[in-house]
């Protein structure tokens, strides 16, 4: 299978059942953004409601609809931009996920509410919430732990920092809350090349799958750069992974499918 597909032929691809499919993306608040003017034509939309963004939202809950674990970067959680509704709680709510999860990471009250999230099928898991070091707040890290003892999967959601130097303090610190968990997957928009990641930053530390493909995200229009991710320990089989070509704002998703920890 090509690593840069449609939704559409990533899902029709046959699937057991002992398999997970998870789906990370940055939805930039629902912002459609199909050119670097879009950053300034429709910069407003950081601010300001619009009727563009209830429909760029449906759009997205079929995306993630196919997906057992999806992470989120950049939803609000209900403030004036997003006509105060929660664009966790809503896409959970059309895509049909029994389970979210939200990290507010810079709460500018009515005017903001920039979050992580996390919408998953899967039901038990224990929540930790932390905040990154960096200069300025407001990056953090959501843990979920799904089982317990040697079939535990820790799931970390993040979004880095933009500077190579703050995220690799961030991964620092993140490497240390991960760092005994039997089976990890991190996911998110950690705004560096896999290549960086694996080899120079923290994460060299962790048993980590290196993957031997370039996966662009970003720009959405005209993807060179791979920043978002999903990262594997290397006792996860990995069935796939792709890019999935749905430009819903300027990053685009990346999706993979995985054996269940404790399968054969």
């Amino acid at each position: 299978m090509t690593h840069f597909c449609t939704l559409q032929e990533f899902t029709a691809a046959p699937r057991a059942a002992d398999t997970l499919r998870l789906l990370s993306f940055n939805m930039q608040v629902g912002i459609q953004t199909g050119g670097y003017h879009h950053y300034l034509l429709r910069s407003w939309q950081h601010l300001l409601p619009c009727r563009e963004r209830d429909w760029a939202l449906s759009q997205i809950a079929q995306l993630v609809s196919p997906f057992d674990i999806v992470a989120l970067q950049e939803a609000d959680g209900g403030s004036w931009r997003s006509s105060q509704e929660n664009q966790i709680e809503r896409l959970a709510r059309e895509a049909h996920f029994p389970h979210w999860y939200q990290q507010i990471n810079r709460n500018l009250g009515k005017l903001a509410q920039h979050s992580n999230g996390l919408l998953t099928r899967l039901s038990g898991a224990r929540v930790e919430q932390h905040s990154l070091p960096g200069l300025l707040p407001g990056r953090g890290v959501m843990l979920l732990r799904f089982g317990s003892g040697e079939q535990e999967l820790l799931v970390a959601i993040t979004h880095l920092a933009l500077g190579k130097r703050t995220q690799f303090s961030q991964l620092d610190f993140l490497c240390d809350l991960v760092a005994d968990a039997p089976r990890l997957v991190i996911m998110g928009d950690l705004n560096q090349e896999s290549e960086i990641l694996l080899q120079q930053s923290p994460l060299k530390r962790l048993a980590l799958h290196r993957l031997e493909q370039h996966l662009p995200t970003y720009p959405s229009w005209q993807p060179s750069r791979g920043l978002d991710h999903i990262l594997l320990s290397d006792n996860i089989e990995l069935k796939r992974i792709a890019v999935i070509n749905h430009p819903q704002s300027d990053h685009l998703p990346v999706a993979a499918e995985i054996v269940l920890p404790g399968q054969p």
